[in-house]
This record gives structure tokens, C-alpha cells and sequence, in this order.
């Protein structure tokens, strides 16, 4: 089977972890890059030992002969990009979030499915390992009928020394990092028919809000709750955990500190260590995460290669993106419930 030709648009910074992935990845080879800025593109090429540079995408797309386009960048440039590679008939994976309007992520999708062409969003974190372990355990039906969630992620990390461009935004942790834990919830209990949400700005040095918790009703019955915040120290830093408390009719689930799940079912007790491996680019604390972008890409890759519509395809991530957009209007509004099924 031929390799799957890519390239990257975007080598800041964590498009690192993106080609550390990609050349640990089966059937895919990362051939050119591209990024605006020439000292960065030099970088990630001299790292890599990847010579094929450019900074124009649309001057790359016209001289490689792609398979994929992974585009790495900020949000405000997905669309274009997006299209560009649409018009030139190749493949993409687009980083999240996927766009800043429902109307360009529903652009973006149609100009895919126009040109024919698979897409996918970079939803990495229900490809964490613990993650994919609940996953395993409510297929299984050991939980029962789960009726109540909760997906969590509190820290005090200072995630804006590697990224700073995160202090400006308008919109900070429901854009940024809500969106991954609205996903995760999508993904363990299932769509959203509606939801409530209240936000703060704890943090005086940044624009967007640094705090959000929202209350969801999922279309199966249950109710789960999503909680972020970048502004909660804690005797043990947890970043880049996500904790996890799933209750059924049949037993419950705890996802805890460390990486720790413990599934109580038929007064039985079972405590499980669900920790990522530790890949051979990787560093603590991001291992979690690192470990995540290798396994949505070989998914990628996978379904590129069998002709299979991706887990996260642009049409799914339009249901967790109506999520993102519906929690700012449930604050902005006072806490009022949202209806997702007219966003979506």
C-alpha cells in the first residue's frame, strides 16, 4: 500500500506535536511544510528533516502532489485554508477549533463534501487513552443506563507562556479547551438536545473568560455536567488531566487523579490504571495529550486508506461546535437554556 503523502501548514507550537506523531504514524509520510513565517518553517524543517518549505499553501498545493493536508493554524485562517485544499481536490485535517462561526465550519463541511474529499477535525482529547478505556466500559453495559455525567478539567497551568496569542482572544477556555471537554461529553453520553452555562474571568490579565460550567441534557435522558478552569490551584497541579464521574443503573465509573479509573458495578470494585504511554518524543506532563494526536492520526490515516468517514469528520464536530456556540449565548443570556438541535 502506497504511503499517504502529507503536508503540514503551520509550525508553531504545537504543530510539533503533530509531526513527532506523524512520523511514528503507519502509512503516511509527512512531505512539506509550510508556515508564514521563515524562521519557524526553518525550524520545524531542520528538526524534522523535512526540505520541502514553503510560505504560501496555496504555492505548495500547486508543485506537491498531496494526499492530506493537516493544517495546524489558528482558528481565523481555517476557512480559507480549508477551501484552498478543497479546490485543489485534497484531503484535510483541520485543527480545533474548526471555525469561529457555525456558518464557516457549515462552509467549510459543504466545500468538502462538494469537492469529495474527507475531512476531520483535530478533536484529540476523546483519543486519550483513559478516555477511550470509560468508552470500553459503557459498550461493555456494565455501567447499565447511565443517567448523570461529569467531565472535568481544573488547573492553574500557565498555558499562555506557550501560547500568549490565548490572553487576547475574546473567547478563552469554553473555545480553546471547552470545546474538548463538550466533545468528550458528546462522545461518552451522547448528543445534546440543550444546555445552560455560566462563565467568569477570574485571571485580570487575559480578555476571554478563564472559568465556564455547563449543565447539559442529553437526547438518551441523561444529564452531564462539563466544568473548566484555568484559574483553580490545587494542592496537586493535575494539568493536563481530565477527570471523569459516570453514574448507571447498574454501577459507577471514576476517572481520578493520575489517570486512576475505578468501576464499581454488581458490588464489585475494580481499580484500573489507565495512564498513556509515554512515546519516545514525548514529555511529562503532555504525554497524555501527545499520546491523544498519535492516535487521531493513525485514525486518520487508517480511514483515509479503507475509505471510512473519520470519528470526528467536519459533520460530526458541527454537533460539538453548536455546543461551544450555544454555551456563549446561555451566558451571555443569563444562564437561560440553549435548544442545540436549531444550532446544529
Amino acid at each position: 500500500m502506497r504511503m499517504k503523502q502529507g503536508g503540514l501548514i503551520g509550525c508553531g507550537f504545537f504543530a510539533h506535536n503533530h509531526l513527532h506523531a506523524w512520523a511514528e504514524v503507519e502509512g503516511a509520510d509527512i512531505v512539506a511544510l509550510c508556515d508564514r513565517s521563515e524562521a519557524r518553517l526553518k525550524e520545524a524543517g531542520e528538526t524534522f528533516g523535512i526540505d520541502r518549505l514553503y510560505t504560501d499553501a496555496a504555492d505548495m498545493l500547486a508543485r506537491e502532489r498531496l494526499d492530506f493536508v493537516d493544517i495546524a493554524t489558528t482558528v481565523a485562517t481555517h476557512r480559507p485554508l480549508v477551501e484552498l485544499a478543497a479546490r485543489a481536490g485534497v484531503a484535510v485535517i483541520c485543527q480545533k477549533p474548526f471555525a469561529e462561526t457555525l456558518a464557516d465550519a457549515r462552509a467549510m463541511v459543504e466545500a468538502c463534501g462538494t469537492a469529495g474529499v474527507p475531512l476531520m477535525v483535530h478533536e484529540n482529547f476523546r483519543w486519550q487513552a483513559p478516555i477511550r478505556a470509560i468508552r470500553q466500559v459503557l459498550d461493555a453495559g456494565t455501567l447499565g443506563d447511565v443517567f448523570w455525567g461529569r467531565v472535568s478539567f481544573r488547573s492553574a497551568y500557565d498555558v499562555f507562556s506557550g501560547q500568549p496569542y490565548l490572553a487576547t482572544e475574546e473567547r478563552f477556555i469554553i473555545q480553546d479547551l471547552g470545546i474538548h471537554i463538550l466533545d468528550i461529553a458528546r462522545f461518552l453520553f451522547g448528543d445534546v438536545e440543550r444546555l445552560s452555562a455560566t462563565t467568569r474571568r477570574v485571571n485580570p490579565a487575559i480578555r476571554g473568560e478563564d472559568v465556564a460550567t455547563i449543565l447539559l441534557s442529553h437526547e438518551n435522558g441523561a444529564t452531564s455536567l462539563c466544568d473548566c478552569s484555568y484559574a483553580t490551584h490545587l494542592p496537586e497541579e493535575l494539568f493536563p488531566q481530565t477527570l471523569v464521574e459516570i453514574d448507571g443503573s447498574k454501577g459507577s465509573l471514576r476517572l481520578s487523579a493520575n489517570y486512576r479509573m475505578t468501576v464499581h458495578a454488581d458490588g464489585c470494585t475494580q481499580t484500573l490504571d489507565v495512564s498513556p504511554n509515554l512515546l519516545s518524543w514525548a514529555s511529562r506532563p503532555w504525554h497524555n495529550i501527545q499520546e491523544s494526536v498519535f492516535n487521531i492520526e493513525q485514525h486518520w490515516i487508517d480511514c483515509l486508506t479503507n475509505g471510512r468517514e473519520p470519528e470526528t469528520s467536519g459533520a460530526d464536530n458541527l454537533k460539538t461546535m453548536a455546543l461551544v456556540f450555544a454555551a456563549y449565548e446561555s451566558a451571555a443570556n443569563g444562564q437561560q437554556a440553549v435548544d442545540v438541535r436549531r444550532m446544529a
